[in-house]
């Protein structure tokens, strides 16, 4: 089979990349054209847009991007039909994908999204997109299932959240190697996840950066984004007690004590390494007041989210301070808020279904074009 995969973000390309592997151990004559980035392309196939040329946060930036966007689009569309694939997989990233999803319905081309677009928190109205152009839904979070079959009579498959997968095939870190590797001392770690995006790591980097200086028993490292140069990173380090880990996110938060996460996926991925955090969240002023207004969630966090409850502070927008930031994490250092955490950790897992996700939406795709 040939397929042709859309992912347009760091966190796309590990979960198509994980499915892409899945689909080769039950495809052996799989093809693969895809956007997405080096996980991706270490798999399989040919790599046609890396993910760090399509990536724009907020309301401002994608008009501001516009014309590269409808370029991309244009580009796209092209591409599918000069490879022919028998299906096509959108791996989140809505509002590009959605776009294609509309034109390959009408060229008939077997259509699959992986992680559904996250319309039960804003843009609703996607939905009758999604029933019209999508033919097969695979949705990761557990609230999802009822939300589209009994909120809007469109049947999909839960699989899991890839997340559990990824965590448990990785190795065991070596904590004395990483320590030394990357010139760490013996102090206890408190992880900074600013973000994969430019825009956002200008905005939240400094601010976590900020409260150094309150916390001087221990030590901060900032995950560096593989999108992101490493030379972008060195403005923001001029503290003797602040360090940085090139594109190596897991190994960090299974030493970290501690994290400070720039709200998405990494507020999750924290959570599953049993890492106590706070997550934060700033952005321009008005993409923050036109979002408020059309967000209607109790929550930012998908842990808060999934287990409907704050296990998690959110600092959010004019809440993420040095002062509050500094009070907030001083809370899950040490004491009750730190062990609270831990056994909701326990209970979010469970309610995530457990690992095989990969293997699921890989077989489900496969047995359907049969």
């Amino acid at each position: 089979m040939k397929y042709y995969i859309i992912a347009g973000e760091a966190s796309g390309d590990l979960h198509a990349a994980n499915m892409m592997k899945a689909l080769k151990n039950i495809d052996s004559k799989a093809e693969f054209r895809f956007w997405g980035g080096e996980l991706m392309e270490n798999i399989d196939g040919q790599l046609v847009k890396h993910y760090k040329d399509l990536a724009f946060m907020g309301f401002f930036e994608v008009v501001m991007n516009i014309r590269t966007i409808s370029r991309n689009l244009k580009f796209c569309k092209a591409d599918i039909k000069k490879f022919k694939p028998n299906c096509l997989i959108f791996i989140d990233y809505p509002g590009f994908n959605l776009r294609i999803a509309k034109w390959a319905k009408k060229e008939s081309i077997n259509t699959h999204y992986y992680i559904s677009p996250q319309i039960w928190a804003w843009k609703e109205s996607r939905i009758s997109a999604i029933k019209r152009d999508v033919d097969k839904m695979y949705v990761i979070l557990p609230f999802e299932k009822g939300y589209y079959e009994i909120n809007h009579s469109m049947p999909v498959n839960f699989v899991g959240h890839p997340l559990i997968d990824a965590i448990a095939d990785r190795k065991p870190t070596n904590e004395i190697l990483f320590r030394k590797t990357h010139g760490l001392n013996q102090k206890p770690i408190i992880a900074l996840l600013p973000g994969s995006r430019k825009q956002e790591i200008n905005k939240m980097l400094s601010v976590m950066i900020s409260v150094v200086k309150s916390f001087t028993d221990y030590q901060f490292v900032i995950a560096g984004a593989p999108s992101q140069d490493p030379i972008f990173y060195s403005s923001f380090i001029k503290n003797k007690n602040v360090y940085f880990v090139e594109n190596n996110t897991y190994d960090l938060l299974s030493v970290a004590h501690a994290a400070v996460v720039t709200s998405g996926t990494a507020t999750l991925e924290t959570a599953l390494f049993k890492v106590p955090e706070v997550v934060c969240y700033k952005t321009s002023w008005i993409s923050y007041e036109i979002g408020k207004r059309l967000v209607k969630l109790k929550y930012i966090s998908l842990v808060n989210l999934i287990l409907d409850k704050e296990v998690v502070t959110e600092l959010i927008q004019g809440a993420f301070n040095t002062k509050q930031l500094t009070k907030e994490l001083n809370s899950i250092l040490n004491g009750k808020r730190r062990e609270e955490q831990f056994m909701d950790y326990h209970e979010l897992e469970t309610k995530l279904g457990g690992q095989g996700a990969s293997q699921k939406v890989a077989k489900l795709i496969y047995n359907s074009l049969k």
